[in-house]
């Protein structure tokens, strides 16, 4: 018997091609992209865990809106340190400056998920303890070359070249690359949506 309730279709509220990769590695290989295209409404004064569920909530609703029939999933990802978030860097003296200031250190990578259907909203966050290896001048010089920090948070990529700065993370490794599978798999059961069973379904019917 089927045990969930799969909606008309999924929308991703987000254009990153991480996040896309990530819901197909869930299962959910058919989706719209529909990225928010509303300003962001930053409170400076939220710590990290609610800026980001702040964020993917305005995200998500401004998505819904548009494809009110449909199931939204929206999310934002911050990277912080000593509770300060490091946004996208400006230029290359910005990026050198952030990655210096992550060399050798632990810090946190947080993403706030949301999901929307039938006017039912679900708000988490994931956060993931990241720490660099120490760094040479040189090295971060020539990381930035590659151009990878450049539309990064935190100025680091974890899936490309920046997985040979880290050291080690305690956590959620998807969280660090924009989407945190195993939290958003738990809020989608919440919906009556099993990944799992979709899959078993699926390896049946073959």
């Amino acid at each position: 018997m089927q045990i969930y309730n799969v909606p008309t279709y999924f929308v991703l509220a987000s254009q990153s091609p991480r996040r896309r990769e990530l819901l197909e590695r869930m299962g959910i290989t058919e989706f719209e992209v529909l990225p928010a295209r509303g300003e962001e409404v930053i409170d400076p004064a939220l710590p990290p865990a609610e800026l980001v569920e702040a964020l993917s909530r305005q995200k998500c609703m401004e998505v819904a809106a548009l494809r009110p029939e449909a199931l939204v999933i929206a999310a934002d990802t911050v990277v912080a340190i000593d509770g300060e978030i490091l946004g996208k860097p400006h230029s290359e003296k910005e990026a050198f400056s952030m990655l210096t200031r992550l060399s050798g250190r632990t810090h946190q990578v947080y993403t706030g998920v949301t999901v929307w259907e039938d006017d039912c909203q679900i708000t988490e966050h994931e956060v993931t303890q990241v720490r660099f290896r120490p760094l040479s001048g040189q090295e971060i010089y020539r990381y930035i070359a590659t151009g990878e920090p450049m539309d990064k948070a935190g100025a680091y990529g974890i899936q490309g070249y920046g997985s040979l700065l880290v050291e080690g993370i305690s956590g959620d490794y998807y969280n660090v690359m924009g989407l945190p599978v195993c939290r958003l798999a738990r809020i989608l059961k919440q919906y009556e949506i099993d990944l799992l069973e979709m899959a078993f379904e699926k390896e049946l019917s073959k």
